[in-house]
């Protein structure tokens, strides 16, 4: 049995549906771009394949007949479902954009390596990290998220604490570096934000900690950038002081190593957002995947 579909001629179709919705083979030319002469034909062509009257023809009027109120019916509503459909096809996509601001470290250190899994989740979201020390505001223009350190009391702002932030000396295996004692020998990297009055995890805290006689914590290079002091110590520079946390991927993979504490507390950090904003898809969409990462394990252990 053909599967062939006994329709008549699509253009009458089109040309009956459109004298039908405006009662005027007038307005249907119109609307198709063709001349009423030809809506008129097509209608006629129409009614003798089915051999029943669709109009009733009055002056300046068509009325449709019980039979053609029945086929405009399906027509319309079959027509306006092809055109929603083409109209859908047709639309670019439709792409959201979402900042989330970090620091450098934990931009470049964390997220980053991560970031292709919520594309795979999201296609049409864009995400963009904003990566700054400070802490930017969340107004929707600058950023939408942040990574923040602190204590997770920010006024008219949805805080989750994401992992702990501890501080302890690091290095290359290659300075084979086993003892505290032994760190009076080797160049000490430092890690300071230009102007900041307080840092956290300084070799002065570390120092005082771990008393341990003879260390020039004044001594060494200076970064303003985390990712640079882990670049450097990968590189056997020297032992830093640095968040086990941001340094976690290194640690498992023995590119660093930490050789001995005291480890030193720091703020931990949390995933922020307005709480206005936390039910907004696109927005509850990063901040969900972020929260959902694997938390970072720095125990260097």
């Amino acid at each position: 049995m053909s599967n062939l579909r006994q329709l008549p001629p699509l253009a009458s179709l089109r040309a009956f549906e459109a004298a039908a919705r405006h009662c005027s083979a007038k307005l249907a030319a119109s609307e198709l771009s063709v001349t009423p002469t030809a809506i008129s034909h097509q209608v006629r062509q129409l009614e003798d394949s089915l051999g029943v009257a669709l109009f009733i023809r009055q002056p300046r009027q068509l009325v449709l007949t019980p039979q053609g109120r029945e086929l405009q019916a399906v027509l319309s509503e079959s027509f306006n479902a092809m055109a929603n459909a083409v109209a859908r096809l047709r639309a670019p996509p439709q792409r959201q954009a979402i900042t989330l601001s970090a620091t450098p470290a934990v931009a470049a250190r964390w997220l980053l390596p991560r970031v292709g899994a919520l594309r795979a989740l999201h296609p049409k979201l864009d995400l963009r990290i904003h990566a700054s020390h400070e802490a930017v505001a969340l107004d929707g223009v600058t950023a939408d998220i942040a990574i923040r350190y602190g204590r997770g009391q920010w006024p008219g702002m949805v805080a989750e604490k994401l992992f702990d932030n501890m501080f302890a000396p690091a290095c290359s295996p290659a300075l084979k570096l086993k003892k505290r004692s032994d760190l009076v020998r080797h160049t000490l990297l430092h890690f300071a934000l230009p102007g900041s009055r307080s840092q956290p995890g300084t070799w002065t805290e570390w120092q005082q900690e771990a008393q341990v006689a003879g260390l020039d914590v004044s001594a060494g290079p200076v970064f303003s950038d985390e990712t640079h002091t882990v670049s450097a110590a990968l590189q056997g520079q020297g032992v830093a002081l640095m968040s086990l946390a941001l340094i976690a991927d290194e640690l498992r993979a023995g590119n660093l190593v930490k050789p001995f504490g005291p480890e030193l507390p720091g703020l931990p950090f949390h995933l922020v957002c307005p709480e206005a904003r936390r039910s907004e898809p696109a927005v509850a969409a990063v901040f969900d995947w972020v929260k959902g990462l694997q938390p970072l394990d720095g125990s260097g252990a």
